[in-house]
């Protein structure tokens, strides 16, 4: 089957998703977004307000760092797919609880399928506990770790970055590793 029509039917199901209370609250779904063959897979947290408004994965000012963060990464936002373990946006911004990640997992999972690619970038606690809940954020960040032949960096939330000026100097150290490297 076609990647792409994949990822299209995906979102369409996504679309009409009742699996946990979030979608009762939803403007729109935000299923994610970038090409189907995507050398990197950038997971953050869950959708925000803007998010919910116009159904596309980091477009508020947490976005406009990542874009930031991006190109001191050498990575060009248009290239990688950029997604959350959540598709529906949280009531006042909070994080998602653990039966909302688990209800929205096997889109997140079936889109990796699609997607295929063998990079990751986490962005935040909640992306990392997704993949490595039994390893300590804290002392995984900044870092590359691999399984399973995957290769996953680790770094916070460009909120983070926004909210507190010692995260966001830390996080753009961490983007300058990934030059070169992704």
């Amino acid at each position: 089957m076609n990647r792409r029509i994949s990822l299209k039917e995906l979102a369409n199901f996504i679309g009409k998703c009742q699996r946990c209370p979030l979608w009762r609250t939803r403007i729109k779904t935000v299923p994610g977004e970038g090409p189907v063959h995507a050398k990197i897979i950038i997971i953050g947290q869950a959708p925000g307000a803007k998010e919910n408004e116009t159904g596309r994965p980091f477009v508020g000012r947490a976005g406009r760092f990542l874009d930031q963060l991006l190109k001191i990464g050498g990575i060009a936002r248009i290239k990688v797919f950029i997604t959350s373990p959540v598709k529906c946006f949280p009531p006042k911004n909070r994080k998602p609880r653990k039966e909302e990640i688990d209800a929205c997992l096997p889109y997140l999972e079936k889109q990796i399928e699609i997607v295929n690619s063998k990079k990751f970038i986490l962005l935040g606690e909640t992306a990392f506990e997704v993949f490595f809940p039994d390893k300590n954020f804290k002392n995984s960040r900044g870092k590359f770790l691999t399984e399973n032949g995957k290769k996953y960096f680790i770094s916070y939330h460009p909120a983070a970055g926004i909210r507190f000026q010692k995260f966001k100097k830390i996080l753009e150290k961490d983007f300058r590793r990934l030059s070169g490297y992704f």
